[in-house]
Parts: structure tokens; C-alpha cells; sequence
């Protein structure tokens, strides 16, 4: 591993599983852990520069896969990028399709979420209160760039879909997964936790969602080797849609993301 350092800065961060962008591909990588008042965050954060970037590669699920959606420190993780300086992240997710059309191996960049989720995420819980829009909620700048990278290498592509998030660990049961038809088009456990909290700090996200699988409303059920065998042949996928986002996306931020708490304070 790259020897830490107790300060570094990076631009861009991104968000995923075990190799969805090898820390090897960074020049001049150190690994860090930076203190929050959350708590530790997942792992370690790497960081070094990637076609003149500075980049922060965090593993969501820590060393090993060893943290379960549930588990996962979602606010010291994105505390930590915002003090690190992130103010764009792109976030990896292998999910499962609600939708005929969507395929195991497809790329889709989801525009609109539903939260089916237990937990509250926040930042404001108290004395100061803030009510952030999440009307559209993932920067509309970070999905361009993803969508044009994703088609521009070939990848079969949704450019949008509704993303529905469970805490899980586990999968939907047939009824749930038939129900959860009729609202959404994949189906997840990490993207809208990540979404609010980085709009509640003022920070463009944007998923690169891998389908894995059609969940339990097809006929098979769903398994984790069958949504790992889908997973590492789309790791090589999602390694270069990233490397080809990083190079473009904007310096200067244009989309309105970090004005989300202009009018949010109550």
C-alpha cells in the first residue's frame, strides 16, 4: 500500500468497490485516513494525480468487502472527501434491474432515485436544520460526462432510470421485487445515501450503476456468485468509463450543485 500522509487535497473522488479503479493507476499515490467527527471512514482513502487530476479512490465496503451496505459509514466517508477538497464524485454500484429492458452487463446512469430505505441520512440533525432539494438529484454535469464515456466506448447504455435503494444486506423476496416494478428501473443499496450527503455538502454526484442481474422477479432467484461472476467482467468496464470521465470533467463547476444550501436553512 502507498505510505500515508496526514494531509493531501484531491478534485475528484470516487466511490466503489475493490477495483473499480485500481489505486495503481494513480501517480504518486499516498493512502490516508483522514479524522471525522462520524467516526473512521470505510478504508483508507488513496490519493495521487490521474491525467493531471488529483484523485480520492475510497472502497465504500473497506478492505476485503468486509462492511455490509447497512454498516457502511456513509457520513464520515463523504465528510472526509469534502475536507479533503473533493468537490466532484463519481460512484461505482452493481445493481439489480427492475425493467425487461435493462440487462445484466448494461451501464446505466440513473437520473432520479426513491429512498426505500429505513435510516436517515443527514448532516443536520440538530440545532441547525437544513432541507436540501433533491428534486433532481445527481449532477447533471458528472452524468453527461458518464454517459458520453460509456457510449463513446461502445457500452451498451441507459442514459437515465430510477434507482431504488434498500439497506438491505439482503435481496428483495418475489413480492418485493414486483412491487418495486412499478416505480423504478434498478435496484441498489449505497447510491441515495451518497447522493443526499454529498448535496447536503455541496458536491456534484453522479452513479455508474453495473446491472448484475434481473432480481427475484424473473424466475431465478438471485444469488451473490451470480452477481460476482457479472461484477468481474465489469470491472475492466468501469475502470475505463472512470479513467475517461476524470480526464473531462469540468474544473469549474457550472451545474448549481454547490448552491444546494443557498435557500436550504430553515
Amino acid at each position: 500500500m502507498p505510505k500515508a500522509r496526514p494531509e493531501v487535497s484531491a478534485e475528484i473522488g470516487i466511490i466503489g468497490g475493490t477495483g473499480s479503479f485500481p489505486a495503481e493507476l494513480l501517480e504518486n499515490a499516498q493512502a490516508v485516513r483522514p479524522k471525522t467527527p462520524y467516526g473512521s471512514t470505510s478504508d483508507r482513502i488513496v490519493v495521487g494525480s490521474f491525467e493531471g487530476r488529483r484523485v480520492a479512490l475510497l472502497p465504500r465496503h473497506g478492505p476485503g468487502h468486509s462492511i455490509p451496505p447497512h454498516m457502511i459509514n456513509f457520513r464520515a466517508n463523504i465528510w472526509a472527501l469534502k475536507k479533503m477538497g473533493v468537490d466532484k464524485v463519481f460512484a461505482t454500484t452493481a445493481v439489480g434491474s427492475l425493467n425487461e429492458d435493462y440487462a445484466a452487463g448494461d451501464a446505466v446512469i440513473p437520473d432520479q432515485f426513491i429512498d426505500w430505505g429505513k435510516t436517515v441520512h443527514t448532516f443536520y440533525n440538530g440545532p441547525e436544520v437544513c432541507h436540501v432539494s433533491m428534486a433532481d438529484p445527481f449532477c447533471p454535469e458528472l452524468r453527461k460526462i458518464l454517459i458520453s464515456s460509456a457510449k463513446a466506448l461502445g457500452l451498451p447504455t441507459k442514459d437515465r432510470g430510477t434507482y431504488l435503494s434498500i439497506e438491505g444486506p439482503q435481496f428483495s423476496t418475489r413480492a418485493a421485487s414486483r412491487m418495486y416494478r412499478q416505480f423504478a428501473d434498478i435496484i441498489g443499496m449505497t447510491a441515495s445515501p451518497e447522493a443526499i450527503l454529498c448535496r447536503e455538502q455541496g458536491m456534484c454526484f453522479a452513479v455508474l450503476a453495473s446491472v448484475t442481474d434481473y432480481d427475484a422477479w424473473k424466475e431465478h432467484a438471485v444469488s451473490m456468485e451470480g452477481v460476482k461472476s457479472v461484477m468481474a467482467q465489469n470491472v475492466e468496464t468501469a475502470r475505463i468509463v472512470l479513467g475517461r470521465s476524470i480526464a473531462e470533467a469540468p474544473r469549474e463547476r457550472s451545474c448549481g450543485c454547490c448552491d444546494a444550501l443557498k435557500y436550504a436553512r430553515a
